[in-house]
């Protein structure tokens, strides 16, 4: 066990249990993880309606409309009758989250029996516009690193154990920056200062890959893009001067085409995808066949139009993320922000029950104003407007996709919904992260 699960299991999160539920469920037939998502979806539902005080209120408002008075006498009646019918059903009648809906203080959004002592306090980014505090419950939390080991373990990377080269930024001064420090040491990583990457700072950074053994990259995509174009111009492919290497994981911003193959070259590792959020952890990681796979024992992933409804092929829906473990805080039917369009037949079963699909992948796909590599849309002059949503990335391009996709070809592009300026998104993970 390395330093970092050492501290999160004396801290109380139960890195250890988190282990083996994780492998244990990854480990399950199709039908089996089909079973346990539906069984996981209403239990966490009826969790955060018995417990969730504000939860329960958002799920009245919703079905009784918000003039209704505070705690009337049938709510119980209400609920009971709701959690008693059959699983589409119930899931039909539940509201749909959005970030606006948490902006309200954090004490009010607690379900019972949590609070500040014992529970884990992050925050999101902002880069939507409506940043929000979120809690976990500590086995949720303790669950989300023990699912990263294993992704990371798929491809030869220790996590706590390789030396991490960490693309993140860093507040400045102050006890912020302290404490940041405190975990790269524990987690055995080592941050690289992204605000200045001048050629005379690239030239100190390749010095610290020759001194010592990384044995991975993480970080923001156009940094780490930025450190390969600088070895490409220089003609140097870093796991030269670092052997120890193993790969390179890019998030929180849109990887092109061009650029993960300039970086394979001028990194000589293997370049990895992630998408995540900070309030749920890692959605999806690419496996080795290079597409990310959606975590579906720790997130359930829906796409529906704007009345709610499950979306048909050919129409963009918006992204729907239900966090099946946390029972601190509810994130049921959650509007992440982005918008995916199913482009291969397919049913509302399958739609809303990933799993049956067998393992559902994500594809990156090259986001130009014009046909993309690999793909057969084509962007037209309209879908060229930026927007607001939570982005992979805003970085070269003035519109961003991504395509999620099932073992079976199902596929969904991400796009943006609202025109905003360019916000750079923070660390996808929460926690130690």
């Amino acid at each position: 066990m390395s330093w970092f699960e050492r501290t999160l299991e004396v801290n109380g999160f139960p890195i250890k249990k988190a282990e083996r539920d994780h492998r244990r469920l990854s480990g399950l037939p199709a039908h089996q993880l089909v079973e346990w998502i539906e069984h996981q979806r209403k239990a966490i539902v009826r969790h955060h309606l018995e417990n969730s005080p504000y939860y329960r209120h958002l799920v009245l408002d919703h079905l009784q409309g918000k003039s209704r008075e505070k705690e009337p006498e049938n709510d119980a009646e209400v609920i009971e009758t709701l959690l008693s019918q059959d699983l589409e059903l119930l899931w039909s009648r539940l509201p749909i989250m959005t970030k606006s809906d948490l902006q309200r203080p954090l004490s009010e959004r607690y379900a019972q029996g949590f609070n500040a002592k014992n529970a884990h306090k992050h925050k999101t980014s902002g880069s939507s516009g409506h940043p929000f505090v979120f809690v976990k419950d500590r086995y949720a939390h303790a669950y989300s690193w023990a699912e990263i080991k294993q992704l990371y373990a798929k491809w030869g990377i220790e996590l706590g154990v390789d030396l991490e080269a960490r693309f993140y930024g860093i507040p400045l001064q102050g006890w912020a920056r302290q404490k940041e420090r405190l975990k790269d040491w524990l987690a055995r990583r080592q941050r690289v200062v992204i605000f200045d990457l001048s050629d005379a700072k690239l030239d100190l950074m390749l010095a610290r890959f020759k001194k010592y053994p990384f044995g991975y990259l993480n970080g923001y995509t156009s940094s780490i893009v930025r450190l390969g174009q600088y070895l490409t111009q220089k003609s140097i492919v870093l796991k030269a001067l670092c052997p120890s290497l193993k790969g390179c994981i890019v998030t929180s911003e849109m990887l092109f085409d061009e650029d993960k193959t300039m970086l394979e070259q001028a990194l000589g590792v293997p370049v990895i995808n992630e998408y995540g959020a900070s309030e749920l952890g890692v959605i999806a990681m690419a496996n080795v066949g290079g597409a990310l796979e959606i975590n579906q024992t720790s997130v359930f992933l829906e796409l529906v139009d704007d009345f709610g409804q499950p979306v048909e092929s050919g129409n963009h829906g918006r992204v729907i993320l239900t966090a099946l473990h946390n029972k601190a805080h509810a994130l049921i039917c959650y509007d992440i922000g982005d918008l995916a369009q199913w482009d291969k037949p397919s049913t509302p079963q399958c739609q809303n029950s990933l799993g049956s699909w067998g393992a559902p992948m994500i594809w990156l796909i090259c986001p130009e104003t014009k046909k993309c590599r690999d793909s057969p849309f084509t962007m037209s002059p309209k879908r060229s407007s930026v927007t607001k949503a939570r982005f992979l990335s805003l970085w070269s391009s003035n519109t961003s996709w991504i395509s999620l996709s099932s073992a079976m070809s199902v596929r969904a592009h991400l796009m943006p919904m609202k025109p905003t300026k360019f916000r750079r998104p923070l660390k996808l993970m929460s926690g130690w992260g």
